[in-house]
């Protein structure tokens, strides 16, 4: 599972022009779903951007959690995160988990984080979404449940 973090002050994802969730202060969250991945992923990746320090605190280090700011999340289900692109032009997203069970771990994801206590908003799992992100930094933090980087 990997997961690309960013920073925000605020993010929200739009389909078909009309905004169907928003996010002020916290994390946009796009998340990739492979084969093989079970519930360790989920909750690795869960406890990681959680607890991420990448809130600036009083001396501007990056020092302070989204749990320690009470901040949200939006999460988006982003299967081109397993792109391969080593050969030829066009990405290759065989390692890409879809269908019911990728859609099934998504929701798992999301439920983990909402168990958190952590206010979320979501994408629509399969959807042709625009999403906002108004980076805050910019910081950005490309996380893998499988530690491959």
């Amino acid at each position: 599972m990997r997961a690309v973090v960013q920073r925000v002050k605020s993010s929200s994802v739009s389909i078909g022009g009309k905004e169907i969730s928003s996010i002020r202060t916290g994390m946009n969250v796009l998340l990739g779903i492979t084969q093989g991945d079970t519930i360790e992923d989920i909750l690795y990746l869960k406890d990681k951007i959680i607890n991420l320090r990448i809130f600036e605190d009083e001396q501007g280090k990056m020092n302070r959690s989204l749990k320690d700011i009470q901040g949200e999340l939006l999460i988006v289900s982003q299967f081109t995160l397993y792109g391969d692109c080593r050969r030829g032009r066009r990405p290759s997203f065989i390692n890409a988990l879809s269908g019911e069970q990728a859609e099934v771990l998504y929701n798992d994801f999301i439920k983990a984080c909402l168990d958190e206590g952590i206010k979320i908003g979501t994408g629509v799992f399969g959807a042709d979404m625009n999403v906002k992100i108004e980076n805050d930094g910019p910081v950005t933090i490309l996380l893998d449940s499988k530690k491959t980087f």
